[in-house]
């Protein structure tokens, strides 16, 4: 699959505050990006820039391939049943049923396809969240604290899930506070003396 992701000088200022400047980094087919730093240090606005959500206060934004972006919400609509809301999304996105049972899966909710999705628990949601992006098959998956309100069995399907889309050439990039198996990712630091992208 195409896939690239590279920033050429952004900067981003929420208010009169100066998140960071000078961001320069890309990332190609099978690569994946760790952000780091503090609450408040700009990670989930350097994810929303990269997904088109925000613009850049300077510089710009390549993409190249579809964009896939969760965060703290799962966007599904609570009355249906759980892979029905997510076939909605899939369909948008140009797949079906068999990639959305395949995503149920492989995030280990299969069992709960029939379950209204307002009656998920957080965990819960938040895996079908992920099933989502994976359901979804975009090249470039934005991924905003996906750790969060996860067990250990279910990181490790994560972590599974990014290394099997990074193998089909895909990029992952990813902001967390969580250990999360990323194998030679790259690491962008934010909001520490010094900080920016490195190997």
């Amino acid at each position: 699959m195409a896939a690239r992701l590279a920033f050429d000088a952004v900067a981003c200022l929420r208010g009169e505050r100066l998140l960071f400047e000078d961001m320069r980094f890309a990332l190609g087919a099978g690569e994946a990006a760790l952000l780091t730093g503090p609450n408040g240090a700009g990670k989930s606005s350097l994810m929303r820039i990269a997904a088109g959500l925000l613009r850049p206060s300077a510089g710009a934004v390549e993409r190249e391939g579809g964009v896939a972006f969760t965060g703290e919400a799962a966007a599904l609509d609570g009355r249906l049943p759980l892979k029905q809301a997510l076939l909605y999304w899939a369909r948008l996105d140009g797949v079906g049923m068999r990639e959305v049972e395949g995503a149920l899966d492989m995030m280990g909710i299969a069992n709960l396809a029939q379950v209204p999705a307002q009656m998920l628990s957080t965990g819960q949601r938040k895996r079908a969240a992920l099933a989502r992006v994976i359901a979804g098959r975009a090249a470039l998956w934005l991924l905003d604290e996906p750790g969060n309100g996860l067990d250990a069995a279910s990181l490790d399907r994560l972590a599974a899930a990014m290394a099997i889309h990074r193998g089909r050439g895909g990029i992952v990039m990813v902001a967390t506070h969580q250990p999360l198996a990323l194998p030679d990712a790259m690491t962008i630091a934010l909001g520490q003396p010094g900080g920016g992208a490195r190997p």
